[in-house]
């Protein structure tokens, strides 16, 4: 709950310390927190709002932005303002200001520009034209990454800043990522990856009538056990070898030249394109994409007892153990659900491969939960639009999610540990081929 106090404009942060511009060893010796705490004390007494308009955050940002830009033209004319018979040999001198309403993080603020005779005076900290200072925008695409649509940021903006900020200057705003993006997309990528893996998110297009398109993401684990996303792809759901092909050549050509293991989920053409570009990479199929797969085929009522039947299949030993308990599986229901058995005959050649491995290898790669948890931050940006105009709004509302996860860096901190004892296991299984990453 924030603290209203009813406003009255009459504190004056001219005398404050930090707007003087006395000598140095005039000035008095206060230290920054006395001086805020003065200032909040004195704006409580006044009956002034800390924030909101003409509330104590407020002046104060204006005081700094005008002395800012006070101290710009001086710098830009060489002389102080008042000083007499200035700006006489270049013929340039002050000329007034110019009101100028510009959005900050604390709300819209009123400053006044300092102009020149000529014309030539180009302020740096608040532009020509600029009406919104930088933490304004990053607050907006931070806003658009955790979901928000344009129409709910632009109503946050008025409520909470009282800013009136149009649906299109937020789009134009976050428009802003789309080279950071083309950066990041084509940014050089490590020599070796222990795996890579690779999913797709589903997105709603508006071309023509609203249909679902994939958007493939491919993470990867470093050598040092952190979380790599390698790139975004967009596809029409009718990839094929091709089109993998041109995915996975772009990503050796950006410094991949060796993937330990691939793990994917049934994508058609994949395994044929994975050996063509790293031809020692092994490709794993997902186990709980197997399993999800099979439960559409089969009633609900039996969802249990068929995940119970296949649980000794992925669970085996060994290659051979995990045929024998399929056989199995496939006698008691193949019967009822002939559809399952046939998938798991089908992905059985990209099913069975972590089967040779050591436990701790087969508990990460197994699945795609490493990177589910990426995708639950993707969907949740996602289903906040509905739906969108083109392929590049997606792209764009995909890419931000991702820029925005982990901001306080204890995830990285999870996926080393968790991933330890793994990459000792496949520094053993694939000896000479994992080799640490030079910095």
């Amino acid at each position: 709950m924030s603290t209203v106090i009813q406003a009255s404009t009459e504190i004056d942060l001219e005398d404050a310390p930090v707007a003087r511009k006395e000598p140095k060893d005039q000035q008095p010796k206060e230290s920054d927190r006395e001086l805020v705490a003065r200032l909040v004390d004195q704006a409580r007494a006044d009956g002034v709002e800390l924030v909101g308009e003409n509330g104590l955050l407020g002046r104060l940002t204006k005081l700094v932005l005008e002395s800012a830009l006070e101290g710009e033209i001086t710098d830009h004319l060489g002389y102080d303002k008042h000083e007499r018979g200035a700006g006489t040999e270049t013929g340039n001198s002050r000329n007034g200001a110019r009101s100028k309403t510009v959005l900050t993080d604390v709300g819209p603020v009123e400053i006044s520009v300092p102009r020149d005779r000529d014309g030539s005076f180009e302020p740096k900290i608040v532009r020509k034209r600029q009406r919104r200072l930088s933490g304004v925008d990053e607050m907006v695409i931070s806003l658009a990454a955790k979901g928000l649509t344009t129409g709910e940021i632009s109503a946050h903006l008025a409520e909470v800043y009282g800013a009136e900020v149009s649906k299109q200057t937020i789009s134009t705003i976050t428009d802003k990522v789309l080279d950071g993006m083309a950066e990041w997309q084509n940014r050089p990528l490590d020599g070796v990856y222990p795996v890579i893996f690779i999913d797709a998110i589903h997105v709603k297009l508006r071309e023509g009538q609203v249909a679902n398109r994939p958007i493939y993401v491919a993470m990867a684990v470093t050598v040092d056990g952190e979380r790599d996303i390698l790139g975004l792809w967009a596809g029409d759901g009718g990839e094929g070898a091709k089109f993998w092909l041109h995915v996975l050549t772009e990503i050796k050509n950006r410094g991949v030249v060796d993937a330990l293991m691939v793990v994917c989920d049934g994508l058609k053409g994949l395994p044929q394109a994975i050996e063509q570009v790293w031809p020692q990479a092994v490709v794993q199929t997902c186990v709980v994409h197997l399993l999800r797969a099979s439960f559409r085929y089969a009633a609900r009522q039996h969802w249990d007892a068929i995940a119970k039947a296949l649980k000794p299949v992925y669970t085996a030993p060994t290659e051979a153990a995990a045929l024998e308990r399929f056989l199995e599986f496939a006698e008691v229901w193949g019967g009822k659900y002939p559809a399952i058995v046939k998938l798991w005959e089908d992905a059985w050649a990209e099913f069975v491969p972590f089967l040779n491995f050591d436990t701790e290898i087969r508990r990460v790669i197994c699945s795609t939960n490493a990177i589910e948890s990426v995708n639950a931050r993707i969907r949740r940006a996602v289903k906040a639009r509905g739906h969108f105009p083109n392929e590049q709004a997606a792209l764009k509302c995909v890419y931000m999610a991702i820029m925005s996860l982990d901001p306080t860096g204890k995830g990285r901190k999870r996926w080393v540990t968790r991933w330890k004892a793994a990459l000792n296991a496949f520094a053993i299984t694939f000896e000479g081929r994992l080799t640490p990453t030079i910095r």
